[in-house]
């Protein structure tokens, strides 16, 4: 599999020529989904699926499909029957890609803030993207973790536990598109020196295998 971070959230999967892209979302742009077979939306927010991008998408290929939880997939009706509904526990198959569901809330950003729903996918057993949540895949070996870095929801501390909690081979940062220079730095050293893996930030664009 080749990995392609993208801005922000975004991931993009490819394999035999297809792709697959994770959270495609306002701060990435539309080039993560030039020739995408399939999306998976973690959740609704605008930094994590861009609606009219996706939906662009779609109309170039209309055998696009785009996977979310039944209370996003409200938010994405303009998409019509691209869209097909998938929860906690379901095993699927996107784009050829074996991927699992995981978690089920976004973390908390504040009590007074509503919760929405939130899934993880853990995509071929080997690679995992959290959306906005610390939920991990129990009792998976995970060979790449991506891990977010930066929100109002998370402090750097609970990124090195999630880090050290699912025990990844290596682990990428996620969600940092609100850093700027010197805050990354920060996180990159703490992250590096404290995550108890192979820790790494990609420059959007950068493509890993």
């Amino acid at each position: 599999m080749r990995l392609t971070k993208y801005g922000h959230s975004c991931v993009r999967i490819e394999r035999d020529g297809a792709v697959l892209v994770i959270d495609p979302g306002e701060f990435s742009g539309r080039e993560p989904l030039d020739g995408a077979d399939a999306v998976l939306v973690t959740h609704q927010h605008p930094d994590h699926v861009d609606v009219d991008a996706v939906a662009e998408a779609c109309e170039k290929n209309p055998s696009l499909r785009v996977y979310a939880h039944p209370g996003t997939a409200s938010t994405l009706d303009r998409l019509g029957s691209a869209v097909t509904t998938v929860e906690s526990g379901d095993t699927f198959e996107a784009a050829g890609f074996e991927v699992s569901a995981w978690g089920g809330m976004h973390a908390v950003n504040h009590p007074d803030i509503p919760r929405v729903p939130n899934l993880g996918y853990l995509v071929e057993g080997e690679v995992y993207h959290p959306g906005d949540s610390f939920d991990p895949p129990s009792g998976v070996e995970v060979g790449t973790l991506f891990v977010p870095v930066s929100a109002p929801w998370l402090k750097l501390a609970e990124a090195i536990e999630f880090a050290r909690a699912v025990r990844p081979r290596r682990a990428y940062a996620l969600h940092d598109g609100i850093l700027n220079d010197r805050g990354l730095g920060l996180v990159n050293t703490h992250m590096s020196r404290l995550s108890g893996t192979d820790y790494a930030w990609l420059r959007p664009g950068t493509t890993i295998n």
